[in-house]
């Protein structure tokens, strides 16, 4: 690692002024120090080398944009440093401004470092708090459902970070306030099948907020009428009788022969999960169990997508810490990403590409 003297040195190449050749030796140099542990914790030794980085977020050359940008989702990536960026360098109003904005080019990597940030409780406080005060959760929620919104960025971790965000009571009971509408906006995203992130996000946000019992009879009913929305992605191209179809919701019944169940195996065990949380109501739980019982767990050679075990979504999900039984425990962060579960991928010292992604799921 870099000594006092080597750090300062390097701190003095970070500044706007600086010829744009030296700038970008010095944060291809921090990126690659970014790319394992030891070196994320060596940058959050020296805040004012991340705050310099900040500053070049705004900086004319996209690449060395690219890089501090990069440099900010390894260091998210490591939860024991997400103290420093949220309270020494204070990322977040820095993040949020540029989020709002509908052209701007990095938007992405911006979602992914709010999702890696919320993902633990004591800093997602933060991170809703921050949020609340610049943007607002209602705007949040206007972006994430507007198609386009910018049209240089996906977005898609957005929904990874409103999961992490239900990990509040604050953040669920905006979501299902009844005079607000904003849960009914997320339930067509059930099925998004541009995103698994996104996708899997609005699932893991619906899974947190039916922790909270008391509001499972509104959910339930036709004002949102969420059980069609966790069931359809279950339904396969099953054929099923005249009077299991009847017996379904409408949207469930005469599926056509090319339906598809949810191919994620991490986001049917929340769909599931989500399902065991509101099986309290008596109307639900017939659908639930007539489903079930129609359903049948096809084998990968009869061309069906078949369902995991317990013992292979224990193992696919060994990246969650301290998993509750299902339909037990409270509401936890999601770890999604592109590649599958997860959200802490690390990048190495190399500019090719886009990130893997940090962000809940």
């Amino acid at each position: 690692m870099l000594s006092d003297d080597e750090a300062a040195e390097l701190l003095s190449f970070l500044t706007p002024t600086t010829r744009p050749d030296v700038k970008g030796r010095a944060t291809e140099y921090i990126l690659g120090l970014s790319g394992h542990r030891d070196g994320c914790r060596f940058l959050c030794s020296k805040p004012d080398v991340i705050s310099a980085l900040l500053v070049l977020t705004s900086d004319p050359s996209i690449a060395i944009v690219k890089d501090c940008f990069h440099v900010l989702i390894n260091l998210s990536a490591d939860e024991t440093l997400h103290q420093v960026l949220v309270d020494k360098v204070k990322v977040l109003p820095v993040l949020l401004k540029n989020l709002v904005d509908p052209d701007y080019v990095f938007s992405d990597q911006i979602c992914t470092i709010l999702s890696n940030l919320s993902r633990h409780e004591k800093t997602c406080w933060t991170v809703f708090k921050v949020l609340q005060e610049q943007l607002g959760v209602a705007q949040l929620v206007e972006i994430f459902c507007t198609e386009g919104y910018n049209q240089r960025a996906k977005l898609h971790y957005l929904g990874p970070l409103l999961s992490n965000l239900t990990q509040l009571p604050e953040a669920r009971n905006y979501l299902l306030d009844p005079d607000r509408c904003v849960v009914q906006r997320l339930l067509p995203f059930t099925q998004y099948q541009a995103s698994v992130v996104r996708r899997g996000g609005v699932i893991g946000t619906l899974r947190n907020c039916c922790f909270d019992h008391r509001h499972h009879e509104w959910l339930l009913s036709d004002a949102v009428d969420i059980l069609p929305f966790l069931l359809l992605p279950l339904a396969g191209p099953e054929e099923l009788s005249d009077e299991e179809n009847e017996g379904l919701p409408v949207d469930l019944q005469y599926l056509p022969e090319d339906k598809k169940r949810e191919e994620d195996p991490d986001v049917r065990k929340m769909l599931l999960e989500t399902l065991l949380l509101v099986k309290t109501s008596t109307l639900q739980s017939e659908h639930v169990l007539l489903l079930s019982s129609s359903l049948s767990v096809s084998s990968p050679a009869d061309g069906h997508q078949s369902w995991p075990t317990d013992a292979e979504g224990q193992e696919r999900l060994s990246h969650h810490e301290g998993v509750p039984p299902l339909g037990e425990g409270r509401p936890r962060r999601c770890e999604l990403r592109e590649a599958g579960p997860g959200s802490d991928r690390r990048r190495t010292g190399s500019r090719d590409g886009e990130p893997d992604g940090g962000g809940d799921t």
